[in-house]
């Protein structure tokens, strides 16, 4: 495998959008109790502690915190890449869910809850920019400038 300066960053964009679009899948799914594990999921109602309803936003923090912190010890390419598919896991599970840390309330299915569809497609755009790297950011930045200098 080539290793690159940029391929940990590819990695966080591909953990990113597959666990953001799959989120939304399942919880979409779950919600009209298309498939088994969205029945089996329905009638769990999630993920439950006592009488205490935990949003995968939770796990989202819990891995973002365990990956910043494990980020400033690891110096090898292996661990690197590791950490940053974990990374782009619980970025993709907290912002889903971006809404309710904004507003304090479960609005993910209501109106407002578009501010976490909004933040993931920013945050995946921005991903996918970091991904492709400064390269392809510099050659577009020159064909965006070269017919404003004529």
């Amino acid at each position: 495998m080539v290793h690159s300066d940029r391929y940990p960053r590819f990695l966080v964009c591909v953990a990113f959008l597959v666990t953001f679009l799959g989120v939304r899948g399942v919880t979409h799914a779950v919600r009209r109790r298309q498939s088994f594990l969205a029945r089996a999921l329905h009638r769990g109602g999630g993920i439950q502690i006592g009488s205490v309803h935990v949003h995968h936003l939770v796990g989202g923090i819990v891995l973002l915190l365990l990956t910043g912190y494990l980020s400033t010890t690891v110096e090898r390419p292996r661990s690197r890449d590791r950490l940053a598919l974990l990374y782009g896991i619980g970025a993709a599970l907290t912002l889903d869910e971006f809404a309710l840390w904004l507003r304090l309330k479960d609005v993910y299915w209501a109106r407002q809850g578009r501010a976490s569809v909004d933040a993931g497609v920013a945050a995946g755009a921005a991903f996918v920019l970091a991904g492709l790297g400064r390269p392809f950011l510099q050659a577009l930045l020159r064909d965006v400038r070269r017919p404003l200098a004529r």
